[in-house]
C-alpha cells in the first residue's frame, strides 16, 4: 500500500512539474501588454527601455500602453487574468500610495505578483552651503540645538523627496519644518536661493548644481554609494543606521499567475537589464538598474511599506 501510494504522489509531482514545464515552454504565445503611467514619466521611461529587448529575447511584441498616474494602471492589472499576458510597471507610489490614500481599490501585497525590480535612483540631502552643515551628524546636532528652525523644500505630499525627509526626520529625531511646492525645479531653485534650509531632491536633478557648489551635497539615501555622485557617502553610513530611501521602479503580474511564467519573466527581464548598453542608458537618465529576483523584491516591497508606512501614520500624511 504504501509502495502504491507513493508511486501515486510521485506521478502527482511528475505531471506537476510537467505542467510548469510546459507553462514555461509554451509562453508566451501572443503579444504581452505592460500597463504604465502617463508618456513621458519614470515608469513609462522604464517600461520603453527594457520592453525591445524582452520582445527580441521572447519573440512577441512587448506592448506598453500608457493610462494617466494614480490608481488606474494598478487596477487594470490587478483584474486581468493570471495568464503572463497583462504585466505593470510602475514606481513607488504604486506601492506606498495606498499608504496615504486608504480607499485605493487593489492590495499591492495581496493582488499582485511581483517579477523583479528594474532599477532605482536615489535621492541626495542637499543644504545651502551657507547652512553650518557638511555632514549627517552635523545636520542633526544642528536641528536638535535649534528644534523646528530648520526647514526643507517638498515638491508634494507623498512624494519621494518629501517622504526621504519625513523618514530621515523619524529615524534621525530631530525635527525640519516642511516648505511645500508645487514642482521639484522650484524647491531646489528656492534652496539654491537660500529661501529654505534643505531638500532631498532626486541626486539626478541636482547633481550639477552640486558639482558648481551651488548646493552642498552632504549624502545619498540608497542603502550603497551611488555611481551618480561617486564620493558622497550614505545617510546609513554617516549617523543614521538603516535608512534608505529612493524612487523604485518594479515589474508587477497580477496575483496567481503561475510561478513558471512568473520565473521566465524574471529571467529574461534580468538579461536585459544586465546589458552594458542598458546600464549606460539607466545611468545616463539617473538610474541604476537592479534586476533581483521575485522573492527578493517581494521582501523589499514588504520591508518599505512596514518602515514608511510607520512614518506616514505617525506624521499623519494623507493624499485627499
Amino acid at each position: 500500500m504504501f509502495y502504491r501510494h507513493g508511486c501515486t504522489a510521485l506521478l502527482a509531482l511528475s505531471l506537476s512539474c510537467g505542467t510548469s514545464v510546459a507553462w514555461s515552454q509554451n509562453y508566451p504565445a501572443k503579444p504581452i501588454q505592460i500597463f504604465t503611467t502617463e508618456i513621458g514619466g519614470g515608469s513609462d521611461l522604464a517600461a520603453r527601455m527594457v520592453a525591445p529587448g524582452l520582445s527580441a529575447n521572447m519573440g512577441q511584441q512587448l506592448v506598453v500602453n500608457n493610462r494617466p498616474s494614480g490608481v488606474i494602471p494598478g487596477e487594470i492589472v490587478s483584474r486581468a487574468p493570471p495568464d503572463g499576458y497583462t504585466l505593470l510597471v510602475y514606481g513607488g507610489t504604486f506601492w506606498l500610495g495606498p499608504l496615504l490614500q486608504p480607499k485605493t481599490p487593489y492590495d499591492v501585497v495581496r493582488d499582485f505578483a511581483p517579477i523583479t525590480m528594474l532599477i532605482s535612483s536615489p535621492n541626495i540631502l542637499v543644504v545651502h552651503p551657507s547652512l553650518p552643515v557638511k555632514s549627517v551628524k552635523d545636520l542633526i546636532a544642528l536641528a536638535k540645538a535649534k528644534p523646528g528652525e530648520l526647514n526643507y523644500a517638498s515638491p508634494g505630499i507623498g512624494s519621494s523627496p518629501h517622504l526621504s525627509a519625513e523618514l530621515f526626520k523619524s529615524m534621525a529625531g530631530v525635527d525640519f519644518v516642511r516648505i511645500n511646492y508645487k514642482g521639484t525645479g522650484l524647491g531646489i531653485n528656492d534652496v539654491i536661493g537660500g529661501h529654505v534650509h534643505l531638500m532631498f531632491p532626486s541626486a539626478a536633478g541636482v547633481a550639477g548644481h552640486v558639482k558648481s557648489g551651488r548646493l552642498r551635497g552632504v549624502a545619498v539615501t540608497s542603502a550603497k554609494l551611488s555611481a551618480l555622485l561617486p564620493g558622497i557617502p550614505t545617510v546609513a553610513a554617516s549617523g543614521v543606521p538603516g535608512y534608505e530611501s529612493v524612487s523604485g521602479f518594479g515589474m508587477f503580474a497580477p496575483a496567481r499567475t503561475p510561478v513558471a511564467i512568473i520565473t521566465h519573466l524574471n529571467q529574461e527581464t534580468v538579461r536585459v537589464l544586465n546589458l552594458p548598453e542598458i546600464k549606460d542608458r539607466f545611468l545616463a537618465t539617473g538610474a541604476e538598474t537592479v534586476g533581483n529576483t521575485p522573492e527578493e523584491f517581494s521582501a523589499r516591497l514588504k520591508a518599505e511599506i512596514a518602515r514608511v508606512g510607520k512614518v506616514i501614520k505617525d506624521a499623519g500624511i494623507r493624499v485627499e
